[in-house]
């Protein structure tokens, strides 16, 4: 039986495709891709319609992270070539969601390095988000590392209503990345957002080894646990990082990552962020027919593309920007008039 035969029916039905299902979507034969997205873009549109989402995040710490991640400039375990600053001042951070509301982003991520946030950054950034919230229309979210409770719902008075921290891999791939802390520790996290209440953003790099068993895994456990939000990065081998020659991925098998989490994840946000210009190259547009949302902006360390290319993009595809405080930004297809 051809794993597309009534895919989506199936899915928005209700039913959850099994990990071997999910297996032969990752080993579909390239040509078939377009079939597969297809069936994971109807998907997308009966949950989403055609509405999608921009965020944006500030680097508000850089560097000088004690965690030895694989993939990451900012670990001091590695010789990369970045600049190490600690926390920006609040009035950075209030730069920054003005820059985001600038480039139509619903959602304004204030990022720090390190394996936590401490007390006192968590205060800091509380009293910035309070300033944000009353003078930007714009949703504020944070990833701040393994934080408790308590930071969670100060950060959740002040006004952030996502955090966001990523799984990155499959629990059994994960020692081959991180020696540092566990994959139980950011699973724990995960749990202690969802208990107080929090919406949770988590997600995935890929590129870095894991085999399509791996992929899977990290597909169904977000399913499990019912995330709001799945970030899906696309490794680009940094100088000095371990993963620094990794080489592994092809846009066509991105593509089917992308289709993937979707599938087992209908009612999540699905978001390309760092590495989708490089990785799926021309399958980047076509991609966002079953994602829908992304990053816009720029990344932790490397810049992105033109904001303005990811407008056009949207209009391209008949979508409409969702924008905290105000009606939809409402688009038509190229050649209807509105």
């Amino acid at each position: 039986m051809n794993i597309l035969n009534n895919l989506a029916e199936r899915v928005i039905n209700g039913e959850e495709i099994s990990k071997e299902e999910g297996l032969q979507i990752l080993q579909l034969l390239d040509d078939m891709v377009m079939d597969l997205v297809e069936e994971a873009s109807k998907i997308r549109e009966y949950f989403f319609k055609n509405e999608m989402e921009f965020c944006s995040l500030i680097n508000a710490k850089n560097g000088g992270c004690s965690e030895d991640c694989s993939f990451c400039a900012q670990s001091s375990k590695f010789p990369t070539p970045i600049n190490s600053y600690g926390l920006v001042s609040k009035e950075a951070m209030l730069e920054g969601a003005e820059k985001a509301v600038s480039i139509n982003a619903n959602r304004y991520c204030i990022v720090v390095s390190g394996k936590r946030a401490s007390k006192e950054e968590v205060e800091k950034i509380a009293e910035a988000v309070k300033e944000i919230k009353e003078k930007y229309p714009v949703k504020v979210c944070c990833s701040i590392g393994t934080v408790d409770k308590e930071d969670l719902q100060l950060l959740k008075e002040a006004g952030v209503n996502r955090i966001n921290h990523n799984l990155e891999t499959s629990e059994k791939f994960f020692p081959n990345i991180v020696t540092t802390h566990t994959w139980k520790d950011r699973y724990e996290t995960i749990k202690n957002i969802q208990e107080v209440g929090l919406s949770t953003c988590t997600g995935g790099i890929f590129g870095m080894g894991e085999s399509d068993e791996d992929i899977v895994d990290l597909a169904d456990t977000y399913r499990n646990l019912g995330v709001h939000s799945i970030p899906l990065n696309f490794l680009i081998p940094i100088p000095g990082t371990p993963l620094a020659d990794a080489s592994n991925l092809t846009p066509a098998k991105c593509l089917k990552i992308v289709a993937l989490f979707r599938i087992f994840n209908p009612k999540a946000e699905i978001r390309l962020c760092g590495g989708r210009e490089q990785n799926l190259k021309d399958y980047h547009d076509v991609a966002m027919e079953v994602a829908n949302c992304l990053m816009a902006g720029g990344y932790l360390t490397r810049a992105g593309r033109e904001p303005g290319k990811d407008e056009e993009m949207a209009r391209r595809l008949g979508r409409k920007l969702i924008k905290e405080g105000a009606d939809f930004t409402l688009w038509k297809k190229e050649g209807v008039v509105t």
